[in-house]
């Protein structure tokens, strides 16, 4: 069985985001960047089930500019066989996202895809429901286990009650949450070998899809300065202070 691992450019999590002075964006110059945390933890499962004799290989995808080869790269290291770099300058929404991950998927017939349930950049969490919906695969998201069985796949998922398992047919979309795995780091001699690695590099246009902007970003600024909280001794005291100080009762 073949996997498709999404993976995506990202500000490193250590780094702090700043604004551009014209409030166009973040400011993406001179900062360390770095593959998406979640993306990490959905290379590390597929290189588990590799490992484990289930998948016979696994295909890395990213999109964005000729940086995110170096992401890609990283995968390969980790222990992916492949990589499919979509080059382009554009910020891709998670909609073309999709549709371009739809038009690989379609290219590289995977018996399961595996995305990060989010990015930590936008933190949109859409494009492993939006690419289940364009493919017409069942779908699990934020998986905390993930056990493949002959044509079906069982994913444990965290949700707001605790844990739900399901099963699905293969293909399928997991989407991966943080409990699933601990992602391991890179040899050298790996990160050597994944030099050697076959890298495809396509365009939109090759696979068809339109990245043009949907939505235009207004306005961008950093979050309000809020003053620390502070603990109380009882309940008589809270609500004094709610009263008297924050004036909110």
């Amino acid at each position: 069985m073949k996997v498709l691992v999404a993976v995506k450019r990202v500000i490193d999590y250590n780094v702090k985001a700043r604004v551009k002075a014209d409030q166009t964006g973040v400011d993406l110059s001179n900062v360390k960047m770095a593959m998406n945390p979640f993306c990490e933890i959905a290379v590390e499962e597929a290189v588990r089930l590799k490992e484990r004799g289930v998948a016979t290989e696994v295909v890395v995808v990213s999109i964005g500019p000729k940086a995110a080869q170096e992401q890609i790269r990283t995968a390969l290291a980790l222990g992916a066989d492949k990589g499919v770099h979509v080059e382009t300058d554009v910020e891709v929404e998670a909609l073309a996202v999709a549709k371009l991950l739809k038009a690989v998927v379609e290219k590289e017939q995977p018996g399961l895809i595996i995305l990060g349930k989010q990015s930590i950049d936008t933190d949109n969490n859409q494009t492993g429901q939006m690419l289940a919906a364009l493919c017409g695969y069942g779908q699990a998201t934020f998986a905390s286990e993930v056990t493949v069985s002959g044509d079906k796949v069982e994913v444990t998922r965290e949700v707001d009650g605790g844990l739900r398992t399901v099963a699905l047919k293969l293909p399928a979309i997991v989407t991966t949450d943080l409990r699933l795995n601990e992602p391991r780091y890179a040899s050298l001699p790996n990160i050597m070998k994944a030099k050697k690695k076959p890298l495809e590099t396509v365009s939109p246009a090759d696979l068809g899809v339109d990245v043009t902007p949907r939505l235009k970003t207004l306005k961008v600024v950093e979050p309000a300065k809020r003053s620390a909280g502070i603990k109380v001794a009882s309940v008589e005291e809270l609500v004094s202070k709610l009263k008297n100080e924050a004036k909110v009762i």
